[in-house]
Parts: C-alpha cells; structure tokens; sequence
C-alpha cells in the first residue's frame, strides 16, 4: 500500500483490479481548552498540513494518522466551540465542513472535558443528531479524579449508543484505544441514529415537509437557521429552503433558545446517574484562586506579566543571535563555495548572490520564530496566557484591540513576523485585523542597526544629570515613538473599520499544567514550517528580483564604469579598490538609477540619491540599510567595526552646497522614516499570508509609507 497526497492506492494481485480508496476524513470537535489540540497532536504526530478556510482568516489544521488496520485516516482540526450555533466567524466553520459535501467527512471525534462533562455533552448531542458517526472521547480523567469526580462510563454508554473512549490527552493513553475503535468506525450510511432531541417544530413542521427530504429533521433545521450563510448550497436547496421559511413562522433565536434549555435537562438526567462528585460545600481557596490573586493583581499582575514578555524577549534577542550567526556563516560558506566550485557567470552569481543570498533571508528568522513560539506555547499550555488576556483586555480595548493583542506588539520588539503570526489568538475579526495592522510600528531589532550608526553619528556622548546618556536616551525615544504610533493607529483604525461583530472576551480559565516538551515541539515545529513554506516564498522572489536590479544596468554603464575606477584607483589596496568597484557598480545598476531617479522627491526630506538606494535595498531588511551606505561609501565590512562609516558619514559633503549631509536633521529624519516605515518584505509577505490576500499589505505598504514620509519632512524642517 502506498500514500499520495488524498489517496490511499492499495496494490493487490496482478490478476486483480487495482483499488482505489479515498482517504476516510474525521472531524476533531470539542469545547475550547479540553485539550483538542494536544489530542490532535498525539494523533497525527509531524504529519500536519496548513490550509485554509475560504472567506475566514483562520488556518485548517489536519494531519493523517495510521490506525491498527494500517488504513490511513485524515483527521481535521475543527475551531473549538460551545455550540453549533455560532457567536464567532471562526465557529461558523464547525457546521460548514460538517454540511458541506465537499468536504467529504465520514464522522467526528469528538473530546469531552471530564471535569464539566455537561457543558461537553450539549454540543455532543447537537453533532450526534446530525447523523454522522461520532467517538465520544472523555479527556482529563485524571484532574477529575483528583477533583473526586467519578464518570460511570458503564451507564452513560446507556444513554448514548454511540462509541466511548477513555484518554488523557496530555500522557497519550488510551490513544492506541481511540485509534482502535476508529478502524472499527462504519461509514455514516450505515447507522441510522434515532436522535437525542426532537421539537414539536421539527415534528409539525419539518418531520412532513419535503424540503431536503434526503436529510434528518435535525440537519434541515440546520439549514434553516444557518443556510443563509452557506455558499454550498443549490439553487434549489436555496429556493427549497426559502419556501419552507415561508410556509411557517420560524422564530430562530426562540428555537435556538429552546432547544439549549431541553437538551440540557436531558443531559441533567443522565448526568445524575452517571456521574458522582461532592456536594457543595462552603467556599474555599484553591490553589489555582491563591496563585490567581497574585498573577491578576492589579499592579503586580502587570509586573509578572511585562518581567515574563521581556524574558521571553529577551531569549528571541540574545538566543537567537547564535544560530542566526550560524545560519548565515552557513549561507555565506555555500555562496562562497558555489563561486569557487562553478564557472563564472550570470548563473553562479543567480545562484550564490541571489536565490542563496534569498535563502538565507528566509532561514534566518526561523531561530526568532521558533524561540518566540516556544515561550508563548509554555505561557498557553501551562494556562498562563488567559490569565494574561483578561489583565491586558481592560487597557487595550479602549483602543480598539483585545487582550490578546498584547502578544503580539511586543513581539514586535523582536521582529514583526512572529508576532503577526501571533496574532492568530485574537478570535474577533476585526481585532486581530488592527493588530495585524499597527504590529509594524513596534521598533524591531532590524532597526537597532539604523538607530545606532545615525544616533553615534549627531549625537554627542553627554550626561544628563550624571546618570543618563544622550545617546540611550535617543535610542529610547525611537522605541517610544514607535509604541505610541502604534496605538494611535489602532484607535484610528477602531474607528476606520466598522464591524457588526460585537467586540466580547469571555474567556475560560483554564487548570494550570505542566507543558509537555512533545506538545511544544510540534508547535514550534508547525510554526516554522509554515513560515519557511508560505511567507518563503514571496520573500525568495523579492531577494532575486532585487539582486537583478543591482547586478544589472541599462545598456554598458556598468562595464563602463567599472574600468574608470579600475583605472583611477589603480593605486589602492586590493580590498580598497574591490570596495570601491562594488561602489560604482551599484550607483550605475538599475537599483542605483532608480535611486537618482527618486532624489527629487526625497530631497526634501534631506535625502541624496545615496540614501535612496540604502532606503531601497533595506525593503529586503532593514538592517542592509547599513551595509548599503558601506558599499556606497567604499568602506567595506562594518560587521565588526562601525567607526570608519561613521568618520566618512560625517565628512560626506552635498556636492552643490559643500554642506554635510548627515546632520542632525537628516539623520533624525531618517530614524523616522524608519520608524514609521513598513518594516521589511517579509514582513510584507506573513501580512499577506494572515490576511490571505494582497489587500491589507497594499494598504499597510501604502499608508505607512505615506506616513513614514510626512513624519521625516516634519522632523527635518523642525531640526533645521
């Protein structure tokens, strides 16, 4: 038997037909923080696909899995929710895929929390109505346990006909039983379910109603109160339902409201027989409310949580530095090799300047993204980040974010990638657009670079008050600068983007646990591979489309100029004169004239054409903004040393009016440029690959820009 990528081919003998099985697909449903993600990862393992949900921001987490049969399943990671009636966009996918046909799903498996089993169980009768073959799997046994609540497995299978399997998601037991009693699972034709609830509405009205005659009542009560929505449906099964709408009167929200009372009084009933707990006694602080009263304080609170942002922070800034080194000695090692090994030419250069030099773009935020995800993913599995949204939810709401948005902006201290990947836990739409949006205001460490060589550049090195340097104090208020716009921004865009979608955090705090490293390694692992796989791609493109714009000139320009400086500084070393053939090489590309071509609208801001290319070439990362003026400058390599740029920075002289052009205006203008400005291509290309489309990076591009040019011409007239 082999595997492509939907199908399963069984090889049988050649004197056979050959069979070909789709791959069976089960759904993964369940309330929110039962555990559903742990359970996915148990069963599926490293063998988990990204795709997306058509009209909605959120990502379609599945994976495959082997059972004992050696049959491969598909099993798809389902939004968690309380209800089939949504309060959520996100929810709305649950019942969609469930629904649509061409999803395809043949049942569902579905895990209930055994420590409030009544709330799982509501949801569990609603998607047993719809037909489908269902595994009821009870989760966390063991905190019951401790809690001293007893499930008598044996009587609730009384009550519900339907599979039952006992796990604790977190250890992986009873994982080998669900996967057994998968195998065993028949196709949804072949059980017919009497259902858990019926109303006099389904019975009077739909029960004798043709309308979708070739589904239950409770899948046609569906349909009519969620079907407007569906883009599945048929013309007919749309003129269908609009007539069967018409011939009753159908209170939705009444029916809705119903159907929840009644089927929580049956869940009562079984659950009075089936599960045994203490009875209620006077109140008590457990342990979870003692270390809750120190980490929701309403000062210390806040402390813990900015100390444990800023450790986490700090591991992106520093840990990071040393496989990012690692990462680019490696690409530098190939790109060298390459030259030495292949023939000169366009092609060796494509290769080792270009896609290499693209490469390595790529690959070296992949130790940023993967420390940043390990530390959020310990803060979230040990049930510390809901804690942490409901503190920050008070401050940022006004502004119109969530809780959840505080993540994300300071992440963006470290680097705006992960943290608009980050994003993704902000359930309301709107929310997590505007996060999305202003998370690049948030000064990043490619900026640092900048602020550094301009800041020693303008700014003397002075005391204020015997304590605080000029210098961190500029520095300083770049960061500043960039927080407040942020939030700025977001109270613009609170106003800009009007939604119909109510702006709620009801939020459940979860049990604190231990992480599992298993569980922590699949995330970080998932998060890495889709940023290498999606936001790769684009950023791949870019890097070579900017190495052919400053590898290539019109015409002979380049060869031209390139044997006048042979010629006139014959004279320097070796290095000196590579640096300054790299030089007028660059300033005769298509990036350099592009760059003069620009000089008139960014002279006003105090910019020469220099400048415009080092503006240009950091839209691949803004820390090339340094190494581009060392190119232009002729200074070489300022990894170790940026001194000699900076002397030559400070004796550059406009060529019209002998006057510097790195003063303090300048340079400051430049800092908030920087400051404003989008942050780099990649940042560019995880916005398209959240928002799932070109729209919002456009308009991110185009307003920050904008804004980004404003900001300077203001600085620089001010500091003139």
């Amino acid at each position: 038997m082999f595997q492509s990528k939907n199908t399963v081919f069984c090889l049988i003998l050649p004197d056979s037909n050959c069979i070909v099985k789709e791959i069976q697909k089960y759904a993964l449903i369940g309330n929110p923080n039962v555990g559903k993600s742990t359970l996915f990862n148990q069963l599926t393992g490293l063998r988990q696909k990204t795709g997306n949900y058509p009209g909605v921001t959120v990502d379609k987490l599945s994976g495959t899995c082997t059972l004992p049969t050696q049959q491969v399943v598909e099993i798809i990671d389902l939004p968690g929710t309380y209800s089939l009636y949504p309060k959520s966009p996100d929810e709305t996918i649950v019942l969609q895929e469930l629904l649509n046909p061409d999803t395809k799903i043949e049942g569902i498996v579905f895990l209930a929390d055994a420590t409030n089993l009544k709330r799982s169980l509501l949801l569990f009768s609603q998607l047993y109505d719809l037909g489908l073959p269902i595994i009821l799997v009870i989760n966390k046994l063991d905190v019951a346990e401790v809690k001293q609540i007893y499930i008598d497995i044996l009587k609730l299978q009384q009550f519900i006909p339907a599979p039952i399997v006992e796990i604790n998601a977190r250890a992986g037991k009873g994982i080998d039983d669900l996967k057994k009693v998968l195998a065993t699972t028949k196709p949804k034709e072949a059980i017919p379910q009497p259902p858990i609830w019926n109303s006099d509405f389904i019975v009077k009205n739909i029960g004798t109603n043709s309308f979708l005659a070739n589904f239950n009542s409770y899948v046609r009560l569906q349909y009519l109160h969620q079907g407007a929505t569906w883009g599945f449906l048929t013309v007919e099964e749309k003129t269908a339902r609009e007539k069967c709408l018409k011939a009753n009167v159908f209170d939705s929200q009444a029916l809705q409201s119903q159907e929840t009372l009644a089927r929580y009084e049956i869940i009562t009933d079984w659950l009075t027989e089936v599960v045994n707990q203490p009875k209620p006694t006077l109140p008590t602080h457990t342990k979870s409310q003692r270390i809750d009263a120190v980490l929701l304080h309403p000062v210390g609170g806040y402390l813990i949580f900015f100390g444990l942002l800023l450790l986490i922070f700090q591991g992106v800034f520093i840990l990071a530095e040393y496989p990012k080194g690692w990462i680019e000695f490696g690409v530098a090692w190939l790109q060298m090799q390459t030259k030495a090994t292949l023939p000169e030419g366009v092609f060796t250069n494509l290769l080792a300047d270009g896609i290499l030099a693209g490469l390595g773009g790529i690959l070296v935020f992949v130790p940023q993204i993967a420390i940043l995800f390990l530390g959020i993913g310990f803060l979230e599995e040990s049930g510390y980040m809901a804690r942490a949204v409901v503190l920050m939810d008070r401050l940022l709401r006004p502004l119109g974010l969530n809780g959840r948005s505080v993540v994300p902006l300071i992440s963006g201290l470290a680097c705006a990638v992960p943290a608009i990947m980050a994003t993704r836990t902000i359930p309301n739409v709107k929310e997590r657009l505007i996060t999305i949006l202003v998370t690049p205001f948030m000064s990043c460490s490619a900026r640092l670079p900048v602020y550094t060589t301009l800041i020693a550049l303008v700014v003397p090195d002075k005391l204020i008050w015997g304590v605080f340097g000029l210098k961190g104090l500029a520095l300083l208020a770049m960061y500043v600068l960039g927080t407040v716009m942020a939030l700025v921004s977001a109270l613009i865009f609170k106003w800009i983007l009007r939604s119909t979608q109510a702006s709620t955090l009801i939020l459940e705090l979860p049990a604190y646990q231990m992480p599992t490293a298993y569980n922590l390694s699949i995330l970080v692992w998932e998060k890495s591979k889709v940023f290498v796989r999606e936001a790769g791609k684009v950023i791949l493109a870019i890097s070579i489309v900017l190495w052919v714009l400053a590898s290539y000139g019109w015409g002979d320009k380049m060869d031209i100029a390139e044997k006048q400086a042979k010629a006139t500084f014959a004279h320097l070393p070796k290095k000196e004169l590579e640096n300054k053939i790299a030089s007028v090489r660059l300033e005769n590309s298509y990036i350099g004239q592009f760059g003069k071509l620009i000089e008139p609208a960014i002279a006003p801001l105090g910019y020469d054409w220099k400048i415009g290319i080092a503006l240009i070439t950091s839209f691949a990362a803004r820390e090339v903004f340094v190494g581009t003026l060392a190119t232009i400058y002729s200074v070489g390599d300022v990894s170790e040393d940026i001194k000699p740029l900076t002397m030559r920075l400070q004796a550059e002289r406009n060529p019209m009016t002998e006057k510097p052009v790195y003063t303090i205006a300048t340079a400051f203008s430049l800092m908030v440029f920087y400051a404003f400005a989008m942050q780099c291509m990649s940042t560019i290309a995880i916005v398209y690959r959240e928002t799932k489309g070109w729209k919002y990076p456009l308009i991110q591009l185009a307003y920050m820009t904008a804004l980004a040019y404003v900001g300077a011409w203001i600085t620089f007239v001010l500091f003139s």
